[in-house]
């Protein structure tokens, strides 16, 4: 799923609200057909696709290239969908700024109110975890303010969360799914998409799984002698790289005393820790580096058109008459689909097969399933999103 990049400069303004009601409901409309016919699991695949959450934001008409396309679209999806995805089993929780930091409450409040088939503190456990490893464990310098989880009765799960590097007005976007992770410390993203690329301390990279070893063991060793083997290495002027300075040492006293005393047992554990986070981090990967020789890995973790317009005007202004006629259109095929005639979601497939044929995309009709397939990407924006 690591299939492009997608570059996303940060934008002023907020969404006109005549504009956000018309995503709200094209988007919510979208999300419908693809429930009706492949399930809420499809949707979670879909989410953690960085091509097609961009496309989805096009579609309904918010600014192509803009770092604020994330934040509304999941503003639409969590409101256009507060009614019909519970009843489907699929559930929407957090957002930006302070409304991220509602998540595990959220989660919670819907457990109360919905019968869940899993355990609702393994779903808080997850949007912790995901939200802790992209802001501590990757440390590539966007701080995280938005945290969107998606997840179904069934406890599978999805996040979408955005950092900002406020010094180069960028944006980096994280994609998660739970069905291909294989762990929350190795790897974990389905998908990292910003066009800027650095040096990161990734610590959930392969490659530093040495350094996840001996994190944990050098908190099990008393904190004075950790904390003393620190300052001696900073007093001979060894450092980690600029960009990864070291915290004052008030401050790694109580992080490093408190990991000390939950003594964990890995890297998840430790962290798990509350306030261990990326300064912590960033001191015992250089205890490592310098008195174990374990040399740290500084590979940034990044891997990887337009239906109504967008709201700066580009490529062209949207229209209020054809986005409210496209979901119109498509909740009238739901409606005719749930009375048992198909004929109208059969018409808007056969017309988007032959949409694919005709641009040469693909060869053959589209898949039962959206992830049996490759994202199909447009011939104009090819090899990479945006530049």
């Amino acid at each position: 799923m690591k299939t492009g990049t997608a570059n996303l400069p940060l934008h002023g303004g907020n969404c006109p609200a005549w504009l956000f009601k018309h995503m709200k409901s094209l988007s919510a409309a979208i999300i419908e057909i693809v429930i009706e016919d492949f399930g809420v699991e499809e949707v979670l695949k879909r989410l953690a696709d960085p091509y097609w959450f961009q496309a989805l934001g096009c579609v309904v008409g918010f600014d192509w290239h803009s770092s604020g396309l994330t934040t509304t679209l999941c503003g639409a999806l969590k409101e256009g969908l507060a009614e019909i995805g519970p009843r489907a089993g699929l559930f929407m929780a957090g957002g930006k700024g302070k409304t991220s930091r509602k998540t595990p409450h959220e989660i919670v409040t819907i457990a109360d109110n919905y019968p869940l088939h899993c355990r609702p503190d393994d779903l808080v456990y997850a949007s912790k975890m995901a939200a802790k490893v992209d802001n501590a464990a990757v440390q590539d310098n966007y701080h995280i303010y938005h945290h969107f989880f998606v997840f179904t009765d069934k406890g599978s799960w999805a996040v979408v969360q955005q950092g900002m590097n406020e010094p180069i007005c960028q944006a980096r976007r994280y994609h998660w799914l739970s069905t291909v992770m294989p762990s929350f410390t190795e790897e974990p993203q389905a998908a990292i998409c910003c066009d800027q690329i650095g040096q990161t301390l990734n610590l959930v990279s392969k490659e530093n799984s040495h350094l996840r070893w001996l994190t944990p063991e050098i908190v099990g060793q008393h904190p004075d002698k950790v904390l003393q083997e620190l300052e001696h290495i900073t007093s001979t002027h060894l450092n980690l790289p600029q960009a990864h300075p070291i915290p004052r040492t008030a401050y790694l006293n109580r992080s490093i005393r408190a990991a000390y005393e939950e003594h964990p047992q890995d890297f998840e554990q430790l962290l798990g820790v509350t306030g261990v986070g990326p300064g912590t981090l960033r001191a015992l990967c250089l205890v490592a580096e310098v008195a174990y020789g374990v040399q740290p890995s500084y590979t940034d973790p990044v891997r990887y058109a337009f239906a109504h317009g967008g709201k700066d005007g580009f490529p062209f202004p949207v229209n209020e008459k054809d986005i409210e006629l496209s979901y119109s259109t498509l909740n009238r095929a739901l409606h005719r689909a749930r009375m048992g005639r198909h004929d109208q979601l059969e018409a808007l497939k056969k017309l988007a097969a032959w949409h694919a044929r005709a641009a040469t995309v693909v060869s053959s009709p589209l898949p039962r399933s959206f992830s049996d397939t490759k994202p199909v990407v447009p011939p104009l924006v090819q090899g990479r999103l945006f530049s």
